[in-house]
């Protein structure tokens, strides 16, 4: 009987941390608008590209899940966008002062559950969510063009059954969102969705 006292106690203290994360779960981090407005003129009106690194605001800085999780965001941005970057980085400048869309990706708000974690705690440990903000600037000038949301959320009891799998699917989503912005304002200002639509 002590042998299970003790059993029961130490299974409660390695999931306190899952249990307060889970409590605080409720709060989803949505973005400011239903859907991104569009940009101020298409994506064609500039020259050339430039991806600047994906970043992660404070206090989601200092949990190691959240910094892989960015890494790994990195990671399909980066590849999203490389043919997007093949386009127009392939074109003739259209006049003698080559124009630069500088796009800076940044994680405003984000709770990621690793595999690690969802495998001990199971849906006990919460949701994953994150929200990415992205700015899209002419570099020359420092002008926003535009400043779309995204956000993307793995379900607590998907991530239990899939074993951290549909938390990893979340990142690659995130990324999808942003890469289809960018591609369907290339010729023509229209906006896109932010990925919370009928949350």
């Amino acid at each position: 009987m002590r042998f299970k006292a003790v059993f029961l106690a130490a299974c409660m203290t390695a999931l306190t941390p899952f249990a307060s994360t889970n409590a605080s779960a409720t709060e989803k981090y949505l973005p400011s608008v239903q859907t991104n407005m569009p940009p101020k003129v298409p994506f064609s009106s500039f020259d050339r590209i430039e991806l600047g690194p994906v970043t992660l605001a404070a206090p989601f800085d200092k949990h190691k899940a959240n910094i892989a999780a960015q890494a790994k965001i990195q990671g399909y941005v980066t590849t999203r966008l490389a043919p997007l970057s093949l386009v127009i980085n392939g074109r003739e400048s259209k006049s003698e002062t080559t124009r630069i869309l500088l796009i800076e990706p940044r994680i405003e708000k984000i709770k990621f559950i690793g595999t690690g974690a969802r495998l001990w705690a199971g849906a006990m440990a919460g949701s994953s969510q994150v929200l990415m903000r992205v700015k899209i600037s002419d570099k020359q000038t420092g002008e926003v063009i535009a400043e779309p949301e995204f956000y993307q959320r793995a379900n607590a009891f998907g991530g239990a059954y899939s074993a951290g799998g549909t938390d990893n699917d979340m990142l690659s989503r995130i990324a999808d969102l942003m890469a289809t912005y960018l591609s369907g304002n290339l010729e023509a200002a229209v906006g896109g969705p932010t990925g919370a639509e009928g949350v």
